[in-house]
């Protein structure tokens, strides 16, 4: 019962807010795990071990709860979220990554939200205010100046492999959004894994490594959290987030998502906050507080 009240205190929008939240901070160790993870692995072992450890969680959620085979209708658009999320992001990240590190992502995380929100126009029908704009670029110029004034090696393969895996993440993201309000959050990302597991699961015995004795726990564990994560529980709270509180708008919390890994970084690496990592923050919590403020025309 107190359970039951408390969701109806709390309206759809800010259901949308926390859930989305929780989505990106389980988002947020997605790229140094991949990293960490095609030190050891090939990329293409990782992108089809991530999305078959996924697809079999999900088959067996959609055997457990008896679901609903999708519409043909749906499917279509189920297979737009599998190419956006469940191949292109993870590969094209996966192969970008041995090019450039998990800082240089930063740059290119810090557009995600700008393309969400944009796919959120062209697919989902959303029409943010003018100021919404203003308020989403203008965050995404703070992570990206922050990335930049960090100092970043060229690296031309890798920036267009990274700018391709953002279109297409974006893409999968407004669709799956999109789907998510007649098919339900959970339920999207698990029959686009389970719809992938036909290419996935064979890619990932032909690209498995000639020697696992060679391969490091380190490298197993980030595969694992990838696998488990980044490509299935996070989704599940990010999809909902999404149909709850909007494209558009949920998709600037992703403002956060690279800020969230400096500060793990931090924790967990001892690794040292200046001054201006601080400042950009308390910009990018201005920038998504205001896309929320301004989110309907």
């Amino acid at each position: 019962m107190k359970a039951i009240t408390l969701e109806k205190s709390i309206d759809q929008t800010t259901w949308g807010w926390i859930n989305g939240f929780i989505g990106v901070v389980i988002f947020s160790g997605s790229l140094p795990a991949t990293r960490v993870a095609v030190l050891d692995l090939n990329p293409l072992f990782v992108t089809g071990g991530r999305a078959t450890i996924a697809g079999l969680l999900a088959t067996a959620m959609l055997l457990i709860f008896k679901e609903k085979r999708p519409s043909p209708q749906q499917m279509s658009h189920l297979l737009i979220v599998a190419l956006g999320v469940v191949v292109g992001f993870p590969l094209l990240t996966a192969f970008a990554l041995q090019y450039v590190t998990s800082a240089h992502s930063i740059v290119f995380l810090g557009l995600l939200p700008l393309s969400t929100a944009v796919f959120g126009v062209i697919r989902g029908g959303e029409r943010p205010a003018p100021v919404f704009w203003l308020f989403s670029i203008l965050g995404s110029l703070l992570v990206v100046g922050f990335a930049i004034s960090q100092g970043l090696a060229a690296a031309p393969l890798g920036d267009i492999l990274m700018l391709l895996a953002v279109i297409l993440c974006g893409l999968g993201y407004a669709e799956g959004a999109k789907l998510s309000k007649t098919l339900g959050g959970w339920q999207v990302i698990s029959w686009a894994l389970v719809i992938s597991l036909p290419l996935m699961a064979p890619l990932t015995f032909f690209m498995r490594p000639e020697s696992f004795a060679a391969v490091s726990t380190t490298a197993w564990w980030s595969l694992g959290y990838i696998g488990v994560f980044s490509m299935f529980i996070g989704f599940i709270f990010w999809y909902r987030g999404l149909a709850q509180g909007g494209i558009a708008v949920v998709g600037q919390l992703q403002l956060l998502q690279p800020l969230f890994g400096l500060a793990l970084a931090a924790t967990l690496l001892h690794e040292q906050v200046s001054v201006g990592m601080l400042g950009v923050t308390a910009g990018v919590i201005m920038c998504v507080a205001g896309t929320k403020k301004f989110a309907k025309s």
